[in-house]
């Protein structure tokens, strides 16, 4: 028993700390460290509850659209085929090929993957392409910059990365970063 707590505890401080290198600086880890994701699906919740796993997602290529449109409550968002939310992240340079999230990063925010050279898209009116992850699969892009899930995201339509550390914002249709809720004025 005392095994089972001593590692929970291990557990949440460890995705506590990967959390806070997603806020910015240099502290992440080299991509090498990192361990591998596949299909797109959302890792489990940095704050879940010790012994409890977010439910898995399923990988985007099973609907046979890699990206749609949703209505959220920071009006039409960009999604995958399961409905799950999409996010930017700031410290990506558009076109660079490259993913500035890396090592803990990636825990708390998988990158959007496909199998597909060309992405299939629905109501998404950007440039939608792939660049390659370190462990070589193909994380799917929106006007040069990558799409990422997050961890606390659990259901479709949750927006909880929404503004995490000002660095994180939801796509809309055209590309662009969402910074401002639009039923609460965020």
């Amino acid at each position: 028993m005392k095994q089972r707590v001593l590692g929970a505890g291990l557990a949440i401080l460890a995705l506590s700390a990967a959390l806070t290198g997603c806020a910015g600086g240099s502290g992440t880890t080299p991509a090498a460290s990192s361990p591998a994701v596949t299909g797109g699906a959302p890792a489990a919740s940095a704050t879940a509850p010790a012994g409890s796993v977010s439910p898995p997602a399923t990988s985007t290529a099973s609907a046979g659209v890699d990206l749609k449109t949703a209505s959220s409550s920071a009006g039409t968002i960009v999604v995958d085929s399961k409905g799950m939310s999409l996010y930017f992240f700031t410290k990506d340079v558009k076109d660079s090929g490259t993913s500035a999230c890396t090592g803990g990063c990636l825990t708390a925010w998988p990158p959007l993957t496909t199998t597909s050279d060309k992405p299939k898209v629905e109501g998404v009116t950007g440039t939608v392409g792939t660049i390659p992850t370190p462990e070589g699969a193909k994380q799917v892009t929106l006007n040069g910059l990558p799409l990422y899930y997050f961890a606390k995201d659990t259901k479709p339509g949750d927006v909880l990365g929404q503004g995490v550390n000002d660095v994180w914002y939801l796509a809309d249709p055209s590309g662009e970063m969402i910074k401002k809720m639009a039923a609460s004025g965020y």
